[in-house]
């Protein structure tokens, strides 16, 4: 069970950004502001409730009460598919397994460019979606520890917004290499670990209800590296895109949202403090490998 809790994150953010100023980057007056809103926080009786008790979901269960409405849902994540096309439309068209595929969107997008799509994916209610977007393809139920593919039968894998919530990164990267063809490549596109410290984690609702959160895990650069190159995959590429820059200009909130919108219905009550807590973090990691094996 995780606890969760408004002012926590709030003073959280508040903290990362007198650090940041502890080092240089921001002036007395931003930190004496720091410190007098801190006393507001402490002070506020919105914030003096209790926090919530959110259950951790598994990706099953999780995707299944996703799945309706994952497509409706903004996500910023898909701000950064211009990145992946860049490393995706130089290479000839082949076998491609979109690993983890969800809804099929990376799918459509393989198959659009000539590629024979396989998808596998661990939650039934996600591949029907990605049945009916590509009816083309071939969508399989699959765990990314055991894909349902042959050794050596791709030339690309696509895996997005997968690997933060598996604990290690090892034995999938070993997968992947296992079902690449030499010379073939991998593209990872995940949520970056500075995000995932800062709670960029799914929430979902399950079915009494009751809040729940899908597992997030913190894999560094460096683990990303070693995991690679132990299978013989080697860096072509490797980007760390920022999000969108915080307003300044906004006004705080006058109340706490709701617990599905935490912490995004929390940062208006502290906006130059998130800017600064966030100023220059990347939103995610995007990696393209090549196998060298043979």
């Amino acid at each position: 069970m995780i606890y969760e809790h408004p002012l926590a994150y709030l003073l959280g953010l508040e903290g990362i950004a007198l650090m940041r100023a502890f080092t240089g980057e921001h002036d007395r007056t931003f930190v004496e502001a720091r410190i007098a809103e801190i006393r507001r926080l402490l002070d506020d009786e919105s914030l003096a409730g209790p926090g919530v008790d959110v259950a951790r979901v598994d990706t099953v269960s999780g995707y299944r009460a996703w799945s309706a409405t994952y497509d409706e849902t903004p996500n910023a994540a898909f701000d950064f598919e211009g990145v992946v096309k860049e490393i995706v439309d130089p290479l000839p068209a082949g076998a491609a397994l979109d690993a983890a595929c969800g809804t099929g969107r990376y799918a459509a997008a393989l198959a659009k460019r000539g590629h024979r799509v396989v998808g596998v994916d661990s939650s039934p209610e996600m591949l029907a979606l990605a049945r009916e977007r590509v009816p083309q393809g071939e969508f399989l139920l699959g765990d990314l520890h055991r894909l349902p593919v042959a050794d050596d039968e791709v030339d690309l894998v696509v895996c997005g917004l997968a690997l933060t919530h598996l604990p290690a990164l090892e034995p999938v990267l070993a997968e992947f290499a296992r079902v690449l063809r030499p010379g073939g490549h991998l593209v990872i596109v995940d949520v970056h670990p500075e995000r995932v410290a800062r709670g960029s984690n799914p929430a979902v609702r399950g079915p009494d209800g009751q809040p729940g959160r899908l597992p997030g895990y913190r894999h560094l650069v460096g683990d990303y590296l070693r995991a690679a190159l132990e299978v013989g995959l080697q860096v072509r590429r490797c980007e760390e895109p920022q999000g969108a820059a915080a307003d300044s200009a906004r006004t705080p909130s006058e109340t706490v949202g709701p617990w599905e919108q935490w912490p995004w219905s929390l940062v208006d009550m502290v906006p130059e403090a998130e800017s600064a807590a966030n100023a220059g973090v990347p939103a995610m990691i995007i990696w393209d490998f090549q196998s060298v094996g043979g």
